[in-house]
Formats: C-alpha cells, structure tokens, sequence
C-alpha cells in the first residue's frame, strides 16, 4: 500500500538555466495552486535559484503556505534525492491560469519569482515510472512554448534543458497530477 503520496491541481513548473553550457539546471521553480498530501492541503512547491553555479544556491527549498504541509515533502516524496532535506520555506503564492497562459507568483523571504508560460499546446495525460525521481508520476501537462521568469522584478535570461526534473518538458502547466512511491 502506498503511503507516500502528494496530489495538485494547478502547476507551474519551469526548470532551466542561466547558461546553455552548464551540465545541470540551476532553477527550478515547481509550485501549484494546491498540494493536497496526507497531512493537509496548501499552495506548495519546490523552488532552487542558483544564479551563480559556481557558488551555493541563494534560495532552496520546499515552499509552501503551510509549513506541516511543506515539511511532508522531503522525507516522504523527495527521499534519496537531494532535495530530502531542504528546508521548508513559508511563502506567499498567487497563481493566474487561463486558457493560453499561466503564471505564478512566490514571496518567500527576500525573494519574489514570477513564472509565467505562455503558448500552451494541447493537454495531454502523462505516465512516469520511477526513473529520474523516486516515485511514479501521473498528470495532466500542457507544454508551454514560451516561459519567463523574474526575479525580484528583474528578467532572468532563461535556457530550457530537453527534459525537466520530472523526466518531462521543462517548461509546463500541469493541471492536476500526483507522485506516489
């Protein structure tokens, strides 16, 4: 039986670089309008912005309205990956999904990140097996054609990667989904 398990609706999930060059992604900015897990429901996510990767990150860490929800993630979804025991980060988040577009906004600290996609293709349901990440993914995506992010009111030059943290696109709007191991 599983017991370890994390449902959303509403995700903006952008990974990506600042730099084509680099070996890794040193953003990831993974949020939903609600995170439904075992131990109650908040706006969450993950969020990692390494401007420099050459030097620690200046923000990692699960985010969330809810710091009992935001403390779930790591030992039960993200074990034996390095983001197990990132930090919970309280955080206000305000999200806008349309039809075409969607974006989403995280105060957390000093720091404000505004992701937003545009130029949604078709929803389509995806299925992943545990691969890149330790559990089996289901969801319903819709890849965006074009994503941006500020941060801190400030355009972050963005390189998108092939593939996501997921094993997916780098850039899309997941409008529900779960992750169970």
């Amino acid at each position: 039986m599983t017991k370890n398990w994390m449902a959303w609706e509403g995700g903006v999930d952008l990974v990506a670089m600042t730099n084509p060059d680099l070996a890794a992604p040193n953003i990831i900015v993974h949020v939903a309008r609600m995170v439904h897990t075992p131990l109650g429901s908040a706006p969450s996510g993950l969020v990692l912005w390494q401007p420099n990767p050459n030097q620690a990150p200046q923000l990692m860490g699960f985010v969330s309205t809810d710091e009992t929800v935001g403390a779930y993630f790591g030992p039960h979804i993200f074990a034996g990956t390095p983001f197990e025991n990132a930090p919970v980060l309280l955080a206000k988040m305000t999200f806008e999904i349309a039809e075409n577009e969607v974006s989403a906004r995280i105060e957390t600290g000093d720091f404000v990140f505004e992701s937003r996609m545009e130029n949604l293709q078709h929803s389509e349901p995806i299925q992943r097996e545990v691969g890149a990440l330790p559990f089996a993914q289901s969801a319903v995506e819709a890849i965006s054609q074009n994503a941006t992010l500020k941060v801190n009111g400030e355009t972050v030059e963005l390189t998108l990667p092939d593939v996501g943290i997921s094993g997916g696109a780098p850039a899309v709007f997941a409008a529900c989904g779960f992750y169970a191991r």
